[in-house]
């Protein structure tokens, strides 16, 4: 009989880990992006005394 045969060797296994803490430090960065660019907005509308 022979052995089955693993679906993914350890390489893949790093290389997908990798890729997957990439993906998540780009996603973090534009949620901080989006969060810091409203914040920026409506401070100067709160600042301003909201709109005219």
């Amino acid at each position: 009989m022979t052995r089955p045969l693993e679906p993914f060797s350890p390489e893949d296994m790093a290389r997908r880990r990798r890729r997957n803490i990439a993906l998540a430090v780009v996603l973090l960065g534009l949620v901080g992006l989006f969060f810091i660019t409203t914040i920026v907005r409506l401070g100067g509308n709160v600042a301003g005394g909201g709109a005219p």
